[in-house]
């Protein structure tokens, strides 16, 4: 397998699990967001989290050549674990979204998670119609979308940087008011490069 697919990897766990392992102690205290249900949002977004980062591990696997290539029955049985992650999570992110109190925040979220869910039913589709090619190409749209929550984090530093530059290097809101500029947008930024990237290299692998 080639050097890249770990690299890429070892990157994405890196990147998140500062993120999930707050999460999995169970502790609301512990939240990186407020928590204004106990309920029905904090069990939510325990449960969203946990679910995308074992849709994010079965999604690496399922793309190892070797596995694809010698154990179907595995890339099978990852695929399934894969797309039930993914149903399970996003359901669940529909109703963490509900309790976003910024709403151009919220509308990142529900546009993420629609796409995330409709690619992956694609994707299953097509796998159970036998549409071997259809089948890859919508499951590599599925987890560009869920590599975006990994996108979204790397790159917070480039756009920090392109917001200073923006305004000639001055924070005309103060150091919060770039921070919440920043993570109101970083969503979109990271949906549309992921968005360009994949359909750029399976455009470019179409014309090989």
């Amino acid at each position: 397998m080639k050097k890249s697919w770990w690299v890429m990897l070892f990157l994405s766990v890196a990147i998140m699990l500062p993120f999930v392992i707050p999460y999995l102690t169970l502790n609301p205290a512990s939240s990186r967001i407020a928590i204004s249900s106990l309920t029905m949002q904090y069990p939510a977004i325990v449960g969203h989290i946990a679910l995308a980062f074992i849709a994010l591990i079965a999604g690496f696997f399922q793309f190892h050549k070797a596995i694809r290539k010698n154990k179907p029955s595995l890339h099978a049985r990852l695929g399934k674990a894969y797309v039930y992650s993914v149903f399970a999570s996003g359901g669940l992110a529909l109703v963490v979204t509900c309790y976003e109190p910024d709403y151009g925040r919220a509308l990142s979220f529900l546009f993420l998670d629609l796409l995330w869910l409709i690619t992956t039913a694609m994707g299953y589709r097509s796998a159970v119609n036998k549409n071997w090619q259809a089948h890859k190409q919508w499951m590599i749209r599925s987890f560009a979308m869920t590599l975006t929550a990994v996108s979204a984090r790397a790159m917070v530093p480039l756009l920090f940087l392109v917001y200073l530059l923006l305004h000639r290097f001055t924070l005309p809101e103060g150091r919060t008011g770039m921070i919440e500029e920043v993570l109101d947008n970083n969503i979109w930024a990271a949906l549309l490069v992921n968005f360009i990237i994949v359909e750029w290299i399976m455009r470019r692998r179409g014309h090989e």
